[in-house]
């Protein structure tokens, strides 16, 4: 009989490279998977349940609280009709007439939570209740959290009960040094909800060493690489045409999030450096208009460009339009210095050599493998050297794309894989 897994992610599961990668592995070694991650209310098109094959489910839970949504779909009824605060002063005070304890109740509460900033807590609450249902509505062998933000919820649906479970820790990040996670706080339920685990997973040894130092232990590693042939290789969406630049334009690419501490404004700074080229970014973040801004200010609208998140099966097509890739993190904290970074394998996979940075474990494939040049990424002077070394260097250039061929060979999902089957097969023995 197969063994059932139930994952969890914190997110829409529409761009997660590893998740699916590590759903698809357990999914063909006969585990049957379900995935619990959160709908996006934004996107009409993306469903609430899923079946990617016949072993792996995705499910997906309500984001907001229905209370919420009513109120919200209410705002947007008065928005739409025009209605004044007049006309639903009126409106309230009727209700208050009919429904009197439940109207000032509900008044109170709603109000309570927008004047103290409770709103994001609502609804993250009601993220994690939710996903706890959803884990405790069948009966799962072995439970498994994706970073810090499912642990809670996989320590109460496999802990919280007459006959526990196993709980897997799949840590992608350095949850105690992060962009976005400052508190002591996260530091502090870590270290206790590890006591809780079974097993615990991280992206390389420099990760797990920190690991190691901080809590005592030396947790499995299982590498971020993507699957060696991720996509159709042999198709190409023309960036060139998309973007209308000239075929012979050379693509200089970032692929990825568009957020903070990635070195991105460094990028748009050294692009009047760069002798040839169009400077252009793939995806989206919180930082994009922030960048676009940057862009329009410096007046680099021809050398710098921007196409929005594209799906991840079309990613590779992209890719390979580019004359070189760049992966240059800042080292703004642990979890960026001790990054593998997925997209230095993505490029890999599609032959693009590399401008990165100089951090350990990037810096030991890069220069180990001879795929690319490591540069110092807060210095964007020092960045436009890197590039501009393979611009006028075409045979190295080409070289490195060659070691890429090569090495592809080596960091791909469908070696590594067989360490993340041994987790589990570990777990059941």
């Amino acid at each position: 009989m197969s063994k059932k897994v139930c994952m969890f992610v914190w997110n829409h599961f529409t761009n997660d490279a590893r998740v699916l990668r590590e759903c698809t592995a357990l999914s063909e070694r006969g585990y049957s998977v379900d995935l619990i991650c959160i709908h996006d209310p934004a996107d009409k098109n993306l469903p609430k349940y899923e079946k990617r094959n016949e072993n792996f489910n995705v499910y997906r839970v309500r984001r907001y609280p229905i209370l919420l949504e009513y109120m919200q779909g209410f705002l947007r009824f008065l928005k739409k009709k025009k209605i004044n605060l007049l006309l639903f002063f009126i409106l309230w005070a009727a209700a208050v007439y009919v429904l009197p304890i439940f109207t000032v109740i509900l008044t109170v509460f709603l109000g309570l939570l927008y004047k103290l900033k409770l709103i994001p807590w609502w609804i993250k609450a009601n993220i994690y209740l939710r996903m706890v249902v959803k884990g405790y509505s069948k009966t799962y062998d072995i439970y498994h959290s994706n970073d810090l933000n499912t642990l809670l919820q996989g320590y109460v649906c496999s802990k919280w009960r007459f006959s526990g479970k196993k709980l897997v820790y799949d840590s992608h990040e350095v949850q105690t040094s992060r962009t976005g996670y400052n508190s002591k706080m996260y530091g502090k339920i870590e270290g206790f909800l590890l006591k809780k685990i079974d097993s615990m997973i991280v992206e390389n040894n420099t990760r797990a060493k920190y690991n190691e130092d901080l809590y005592g232990f030396y947790p499995n590693v299982v590498h971020n690489y993507p699957f060696k042939k991720n996509g159709d290789f042999n198709k190409i969406i023309s960036i060139h045409q998309m973007l209308n630049v000239p075929d012979d334009t050379k693509i200089l690419l970032y692929q990825g999030g568009i957020q903070i501490g990635r070195g991105l404004e460094k990028l748009i700074q050294a692009a009047p450096l760069f002798k040839e080229g169009v400077l252009v970014f793939i995806g989206d973040g919180k930082q994009k208009p922030e960048l676009m801004k940057l862009v329009s200010d410096l007046n680099l609208s021809e050398k710098v460009k921007f196409i929005p998140k594209v799906p991840l099966e079309d990613l590779p097509s992209y890719t390979k339009n580019a004359y070189l890739g760049f992966q240059v993190l800042n080292n703004i904290c642990f979890n960026h210095w001790s990054a593998s970074s997925n997209k230095l394998f993505e490029y890999m996979m599609s032959g693009v050599p590399v401008v990165a940075c100089s951090f350990p474990e990037i810096k030991k494939v890069v220069e180990g493998e001879q795929i690319g040049i490591c540069v110092d990424s807060h210095d964007y002077k020092d960045i436009a050297r890197g590039v501009n070394k393979l611009i006028d260097d075409k045979a190295l250039r080409d070289e490195f794309s060659r070691n890429c061929a090569e090495a592809k060979d080596k960091y791909n999902w469908e070696e590594e894989k067989v360490h993340f089957i041994n987790v589990y097969h570990k777990l059941i023995m």
